[in-house]
């Protein structure tokens, strides 16, 4: 058993989220939507937790999950602007291909079985190690959801070239009304951010409280970049919240001015972001982090994007729920 392992060996009931946080310290690969960090910002009206499978003395297997209730009735959804969770398997070395997918059964199998029982379950899994199967043969559906992403950064030129010509002609525009600025202070992009739910007549959907001690933790982390579009009058056309992890960035947040949304400002941003992560941050995959919503997949991908699939797997245990009551208002 390596140093790492030895670390983990203590796990047993009621101290999985030490262990699990303890994972998060030596496994940096671990996706920022899966931090322990991350879920102390955004599980807010529950508590998240995490599953930790063991075998023969050594972690094999962990998942983090989030609870909340509603009256007699328990929730595992997804906390706030959280994409999806990872499996983290703890793969030993000098595996077969077929020895590593009976590994990974046994993984993911470990820790569906340890999963609390609730009223309604629905995890978002992303990854591209997640062998779902063990979902299925835990009598849970899934529905299939996608995320856009630019891989291949090396080349940025090559990269603007893959965005459609009217996307590449608004970046053009935008540079000749609008200049790039990094906002430090959350509350300046949430002006901005709420704009955008304005515009569509929707309910701002988090507090600027939230909005608060989200950014507190990512800035703690180094793991956010404001991004503005201001024009020589001051007035921000446009604003982007970049996250990121060891693997890619991701548009968090985006806000737009509605009455100034013909400048070309938000395709300049996404332009602008996806330099910075190749530029500064390093990295060679760029997310969107969505959208389902038509109008706005389009534009993912006639910015370059591309489909990358992720699953969300459900099941609902309380036939009241079943019927349609509470389940929307709770899950969507």
């Amino acid at each position: 058993m390596n140093a790492i392992n030895k670390s983990y060996a203590s796990c047993s009931e009621g101290n999985s989220k030490s262990v699990y946080r303890d994972i998060c310290k030596n496994n940096p690969d671990i996706s920022l939507f899966s931090k322990d960090w991350w879920l102390d910002s955004v599980c807010v009206g529950g508590a998240w937790d995490a599953v930790v499978y063991s075998k023969d003395g050594r972690v094999v297997s962990a998942l983090p999950f989030f609870t909340k209730s509603k009256g007699p009735f328990k929730f595992q959804v997804m906390p706030m602007l959280t994409q999806n969770f990872q499996i983290w398997i703890n793969y030993p070395e000098g595996m077969t291909e077929s020895q590593k997918i009976d590994f990974e059964l046994d993984a993911v199998q470990g820790v569906v079985g340890l999963l609390p029982k609730a009223d309604y379950t629905s995890l978002n899994i992303g990854g591209k190690n997640a062998n779902l199967l063990p979902f299925y043969w835990a009598d849970f559906d899934e529905t299939r959801f996608y995320t856009y992403v630019v891989e291949g950064l090396s080349d940025l030129e090559e990269v603007l070239n893959r965005f459609d010509g009217a996307m590449r002609n608004k970046i053009r525009k935008a540079e000749k009304i609008i200049s790039v600025r990094f906002i430090e202070d959350v509350s300046d992009f949430y002006i901005v951010n709420k704009k955008t739910f304005d515009r569509q007549n929707i309910e701002m959907p988090y507090s600027l409280d939230f909005i608060m001690r989200h950014d507190k933790a990512l800035a703690e982390n180094n793991a956010r970049k404001i991004f503005a579009a201001v024009d020589n009058d001051g007035r921000v056309h446009s604003a982007l919240y970049l996250t990121w992890d060891k693997n890619s960035s991701y548009v968090h947040m985006v806000g737009e001015d509605p009455e100034l949304r013909s400048s070309g400002a938000g395709i300049k941003l996404i332009w602008e972001a996806i330099r910075y992560t190749r530029e500064i941050l390093k990295l060679d995959c760029f997310d969107y982090e969505g959208s389902m919503m038509q109008s706005v997949e389009s534009v993912r991908r006639n910015c370059a994007g591309q489909q990358q699939p992720y699953s969300r797997m459900f099941k609902c245990r309380s036939r009241v729920l079943r019927a349609g009551l509470l389940v929307k208002g709770m899950v969507r």
